[in-house]
């Protein structure tokens, strides 16, 4: 109860965007007294929230505590879905495992985990993610698309573009995607995606999009085997970034991008994608579990599927591979 009306009150304040809310408007809005609004007004200082309360104009929010709890992304998010069921903790293993629980316990699409810190952080192929505290965006999105199964990849390209998209709406840097997933900054890599299926034989039961963001690291900040292949939107800027507006951005994209692809394909997201990547029309190394393989990266198919022309002229289909640009 307590958690709904703290959501009930920030919404009034987003409502207004910044301008002042009389406590009689809260109350009524709230269903409660005035002297109950000025003690919620309290706690909400107490969470860190900066209140400006002034005499006959009411109470506005002027600063926020700077992470990314469900109260700071439910504060201005403009979505349907994504985003409107937030599972929040301080430090977690792995935003994967539990959002893999609550998909399996019947939780809604666009339901988000997400994390000050993760200590068990994973990747693609079993690697680990780096994912140290307040500095990030560590969160996993549960998607129930109704889809065939050889189309679940495409979801993680989609993911991608959104990242782009919001990244470049909130900054001034022009991010581009290396296949499938990855994304970079001035060859740096400053996203990582990683996406997981939950399925029966013939059916997708859930997709778990896993999303890591490296927002405001320092460069200190990352290991020292990373330093020279990892980035982050503060080494980049210049500048911090409210992680919380990043995670509301990222949904708002994922939000209509999804749309888009429940509606009319994959084309338009494909044709997105690709005029994004880094790789495509260029000379590249694919590592796969079984062989390497040098060529120039044609495109992709419309599972998402990288397509490798090597020197001979055959065509590959890459499914899952470590993709380096050739020197």
């Amino acid at each position: 109860m307590q958690s709904e009306i703290r959501n009930k009150l920030l919404d009034a304040f987003s409502k207004q965007a910044g301008d002042f809310v009389s406590g009689q408007q809260v109350a009524d809005y709230l269903g409660c007294s005035r002297t109950a609004v000025w003690k919620h007004i309290e706690e909400l200082k107490k969470d860190g929230y900066e209140v400006e309360a002034v005499r006959k104009k009411g109470y506005r929010i002027l600063g926020t505590p700077g992470k990314v709890s469900e109260s700071e992304i439910r504060m201005g998010l403009k979505t349907k879905t994504m985003g409107q069921a937030i599972s929040y903790f301080e430090t977690i293993d792995s935003t994967q495992k539990v959002a893999h629980m609550l998909a399996n316990e019947g939780a809604d699409e666009g339901t988000i985990v997400i994390a000050e810190e993760q200590i068990q952080g994973k990747g693609r192929m079993a690697r680990n993610w780096h994912s140290p505290k307040y500095t990030g965006v560590w969160m996993s999105t549960i998607l129930k698309p109704n889809i065939p199964l050889q189309r679940a990849p495409q979801l993680t390209l989609l993911a991608a573009v959104a990242v782009v998209q919001a990244i470049e709406e909130i900054t001034d840097l022009s991010p581009l995607i290396k296949w499938p997933n990855d994304i970079l900054v001035n060859g740096k890599k400053i996203t990582g995606i990683l996406t997981e299926m939950q399925a029966e034989s013939d059916k997708i039961n859930s997709i778990i999009l896993g999303i890591g963001i490296n927002v405001n690291q320092k460069r200190e900040d990352f290991p020292e085997e990373l330093q020279e292949k990892a980035s982050s939107i503060y080494i980049e800027t210049g500048k911090e970034h409210s992680r919380a507006l990043i995670v509301q951005t990222v949904l708002e994209k994922l939000e209509a991008l999804y749309n888009l692809y429940l509606t009319k394909g994959f084309m338009p997201i494909k044709l997105l994608w690709e005029s994004y990547a880094i790789s495509i029309g260029t000379e590249i190394i694919a590592t796969t579990l079984h062989q390497v393989i040098k060529g120039k990266a044609i495109g992709i198919t419309d599972e998402g599927v990288l397509l490798l022309q090597d020197d001979e002229g055959e065509i590959h289909s890459i499914y899952s591979a470590d993709i380096h640009l050739s020197s």
